[in-house]
């Protein structure tokens, strides 16, 4: 596996080796050793599976208490997947990084506790799947809207193409109106 930091450091795009022949593939996805070694030394508590169809967004979540850590990774479609510094006393609160994750190039991102996270359905239906550090809180869950002009996130939407949101999701406060850590 390879482990690269992204312009966020803390958030890590992951290459796995994947063998392939005329059967199919196979890879690891998960291995605590080499995630360690990598500096990912976390324990996962909750598997979660997401069904989507092109063009539906969503986020961006986090959980105000309770924080997780997710390794996300899509095993149907593509999807374009984005991490927002939301730690006040970091260097790099309110940026953003966002990378293509698919069914063919089999890479995962590491989102750590601390960061939004959210993405866009770039193909017909997706099937995307993450790894969290803790337990669902609903009373805890947060958001920030999508398309708040201070993150300037360049989501990759059709120009006059609306994202498919959940209500939820739609009035989702402004990132300078939402809740962060510290």
């Amino acid at each position: 596996m390879e482990f690269e930091p992204t312009r966020l450091p803390e958030v890590v795009l992951i290459k796995p080796r994947v063998f392939g022949d005329a059967r199919g593939f196979f890879f690891e996805s998960w291995q605590e050793q080499k995630f360690a070694n990598a500096g990912i030394a976390t324990r996962f508590v909750q598997d979660n599976h997401s069904h989507s169809t092109r063009h539906t967004l969503r986020g961006l979540h986090f959980q105000i208490r309770q924080p997780q850590g997710k390794l996300v990774r899509a095993v149907r479609g593509q999807v374009f997947d984005v991490a927002v510094d939301i730690r006040r006393s970091s260097p790099r609160f309110g940026q953003w990084v966002g990378v293509v994750l698919s069914d063919i190039n089999h890479h995962m991102l590491w989102v750590p506790p601390g960061f939004a996270h959210g993405y866009l359905a770039l193909s017909e239906v997706i099937e995307f799947l993450y790894k969290c550090t803790d337990y669902y809180a609903p009373e805890h869950e947060r958001a920030v809207r999508w398309n708040d002009p201070q993150l300037a996130i360049e989501w990759p939407l059709p120009a006059g193409v609306a994202p498919v949101l959940s209500s939820k999701d739609a009035v989702a406060p402004l990132f300078g109106q939402s809740e962060s850590y510290p």
